[in-house]
């Protein structure tokens, strides 16, 4: 059975230190994961085997990054990464072997905010960390004015769910569809979740 644990601290951390749960049930897989990230000075509190156990090392240890494998025993990650939204302010990455758009969907929808499709290289996974990283502060920072968690929570979906509409209607990338949003907000001098949910409304399309 894949371990859990908490620890695991790296003496040379990023300045200030970036703390990150990793859920991988492949035991091999979640070990390389874990050195690649205190090798480029994250700081692995805690790790697991387990989708319902990283919900719970999460709880207890408050991370700023939560990495969840697609598939793992006890809980999916989407599922995982739901939780984890709906409780807590973390940057969460999803690895996945499968690269169907339906699941992708699925994950940022229920909170990712970047995913690796496996096999991936080393390389890659710092990029996909920071990816996460950035996005979450931006949808902090134009969310600012929501005083409780579930209403940035509420926002952060209305935002994916709008880059959602704007990639399978406009046929854009996901980068270009965010863009799209926030410099509209910025041209119309309103936040980017009213322009998110303008687009859901089907009041507002690219001209």
């Amino acid at each position: 059975m894949p371990d859990e644990r908490g620890g695991g601290r790296n003496p040379a951390p990023l300045s200030p230190s970036v703390r990150v749960v990793l859920a991988e049930d492949e035991a091999i897989v979640r070990l390389d994961l874990k050195e690649t990230l205190e090798e480029e000075g994250y700081e692995v509190v805690g790790d697991t085997g387990r989708g319902d156990h990283a919900v719970d090392l999460v709880g207890q240890l408050d991370p700023d990054v939560v990495i969840l494998d697609i598939r793992m025993p006890g809980l999916d990650g989407i599922e995982a990464a739901s939780r984890i939204a709906a409780s807590h302010d973390a940057a969460v990455v999803i690895l996945t072997a499968y690269s169907q758009r339906d699941l992708i969907d699925r994950a940022i929808e229920a909170g990712a905010l970047a995913y690796l499709v496996k096999p991936f290289q080393r390389s890659e996974l710092v990029p996909a960390v920071e990816v996460a990283r950035a996005r979450h502060r931006e949808m902090r920072a134009l969310t600012d004015q929501a005083r409780t968690l579930s209403d940035r929570l509420e926002a952060r979906k209305a935002i994916d769910r709008a880059k959602g509409v704007l990639m399978d209607e406009a046929g854009m990338a996901e980068a270009d569809a965010y863009r799209f949003l926030q410099r509209t907000a910025m041209s119309m001098r309103e936040s980017m979740v009213d322009v998110a949910r303008r687009v859901l409304d089907e009041e507002f399309r690219p001209g």
